[in-house]
């Protein structure tokens, strides 16, 4: 629920096709996911758009009806990749999402289709796509240019006129949006999403579809279920989000997790103090991170980390510890050194916006401002993330400015669905249990929401985002299910349906300078950089 970094297209930027499209059919415009009347479906056209590491990618380009309800209406095009099955025995297509909201898609049809098992991959057409408003889709929104560029204000506020401040900003973003696209707003929301991807399936020319979704792709996923719960074939769920809390409540739970995990970092480098010279102490390391950020609320490094870019630039550790070496590089650099300029690359790497943050981040308040209630009275904000912020100070004040448009946002708010389920098919679940930004108690409501689903766990793991990031224990529960629909089934009463170990925790840089550049692969013994690789396609997101 915090997506800081722009959504990178690991293997390189996606070669430009001609397109083609011709009109597409909404496939659903109503609660209950009947469908209205609307244009007559048409098939993609695809053209090549292949890049060095994934040389069969293909793109098209597809429109869908802003409004569902009024499926003549005004459209609306979503960008599309693809690379297309090779085997005689085709399973249909394979879409996959990496999260956000916001986070862009087109990269992953690549990258998955390179990471299942061969003969896996090679019976489905994999689908990656830019949701609505997002990347190369159109419209792609942009609502405030530069917003989080340095230095912010700290994201703790000290007094009325820093509360304040950080207000303005929220008002202003929430304003520039309604500004900008107010006839667009009303139909950025994740029911919207999940009929486009039944439109999907149409042009498509598929009956049923097979999902892959990771972090908010699992909510977009269940959502869709629950709409279409025939049209699914096959559906996995890697990191979950808890629809209980969808967003506030999800926002502040992440709070107190990503808390724990920049703890668990503290504790790492303790374990390792003969690289860090941090102390030996997790409490010292702790001490150190703090007197750290208040250092740089007064004197930001390089001109352009003060505390909130730092806190930035540390929240992707906790959503991958492959990140902990080269943070902690920084870290001691910076504190035994007296050097920023680790500091300062780093934020550049993990935590500075670009332009396509400034799209993702413009999209993820419009979907989670739009799809359910939050407070509309900031005096509820202030009393809960100072609650939180007593217990869990790393990220609170941060995650609550980045949600804090939803305070002021100009189109009214939905009503989530509820996404229990029992007439989709056997859904595979995938969740570690240290999870910071979607906590493991949102695999588990997940799980016993969704009837005859099977939940795989990867016990003692931190990392978001689990599968096709180098655990073969969990890569082979998920190639099994795509292969044949296999799911593992628990003994009765237990909470899983299987465990499987977590990685290795990461090795410390072999210098702490060296480690600002050169500890960012996932240096960890048998792992491979899998990891790095998945998280590059995430993006810091929920």
């Amino acid at each position: 629920m915090t997506p800081r970094a722009g959504t990178l297209i690991a293997a390189g930027a996606l070669v430009a096709g001609t397109v083609t499209v011709l009109p597409a059919s909404a496939a659903t415009g109503t609660p209950d996911g009947t469908a209205p009347a609307g244009r007559p479906t048409a098939p993609l056209i695809w053209t090549g758009c292949g890049t060095k590491a994934y040389p069969r990618l293909q793109c098209a380009t597809l429109k869908v009806p802003l409004n569902h309800a009024a499926p003549q209406g005004r459209t609306i095009r979503l960008a599309l990749t693809r690379v297309p099955h090779t085997a005689k025995a085709y399973q249909g297509p394979l879409l996959v999402n990496p999260g956000g909201p916001g986070g862009s898609g087109r990269g992953m049809a690549g990258y998955v289709a390179a990471s299942l098992k061969p003969e896996v991959a090679a019976q489905y057409d994999v689908i990656g796509f830019d949701p609505r408003g997002v990347g190369k889709s159109e419209p792609a929104l942009d609502c405030e240019p530069g917003h989080f560029k340095p230095v912010r204000p700290d994201s703790v506020p000290r007094g009325a006129e820093e509360e304040a401040a950080g207000l303005a900003r929220a008002k202003s973003f929430a304003k520039a949006c309604g500004d900008k696209y107010g006839d667009v707003l009303p139909y950025i929301d994740t029911v919207s999403t999940a009929r486009d991807l039944d439109v999907m399936r149409a042009a498509l020319g598929a009956t049923k579809i097979n999902y892959l979704g990771y972090s908010y792709g699992t909510y977009l996923g269940a959502v869709y279920a629950r709409l279409f719960p025939e049209r699914v074939r096959r559906m996995a769920l890697d990191s979950v989000v808890n629809p209980h809390g969808v967003w506030y409540e999800d926002n502040l739970a992440q709070d107190y997790a990503f808390d724990t995990r920049h703890k668990d970092f503290d504790a790492w480098v303790a374990r390792n103090d003969a690289t860090y010279r941090l102390g030996s102490d997790p409490a010292e390391v702790d001490a150190a991170w703090y007197r750290m950020r208040e250092a740089l609320r007064t004197a930001p490094a390089g001109g352009k980390v003060g505390p909130g870019e730092l806190e930035d630039t540390f929240l992707p550790g906790g959503y991958y510890d492959g990140y902990w070496p080269r943070l902690a590089a920084a870290f001691s650099a910076y504190v035994n050194d007296a050097d920023p300029a680790p500091l300062v690359k780093a934020y550049e790497t993990l935590g500075a916006a670009d332009a396509a943050a400034d799209n993702g981040y413009s999209v993820y308040t419009s979907v989670q401002c739009r799809d359910a209630v939050w407070p509309r009275d900031w005096n509820v904000w202030r009393k809960d993330n100072w609650e939180a912020h007593t217990k869990a100070p790393f990220s609170t004040w941060n995650n609550a400015w980045y949600n804090a448009p939803c305070a002021f946002w100009p189109v009214a708010s939905l009503t989530p669905p509820d996404v229990t389920n029992d007439r989709v098919a056997p859904v595979l679940i995938l969740q570690a249990t240290e999870d910071a930004a979607t906590p493991y108690e949102g695999g588990l409501a997940l799980h016993r929401m969704l009837a005859d689903s099977s939940l795989v766990v990867e016990q003692g793991g931190g990392n978001h985002g689990v599968t096709l990031a180098g655990n073969d224990c969990l890569d082979t529960h998920l190639d099994r299910y795509l292969a044949d629909g296999t799911v593992p089934r628990g003994a009765s009463g237990s909470d899983a349906d299987a465990v499987c170990e977590a990685l290795p925790e990461p090795r410390p840089a072999k210098t702490a300078k060296t480690g600002a550049t050169g500890a960012s692969r996932a240096d960890r013994e048998g792992a491979p950089t899998a990891g790095t690789a998945l998280h590059g396609l995430l993006g810091h997101e929920q």
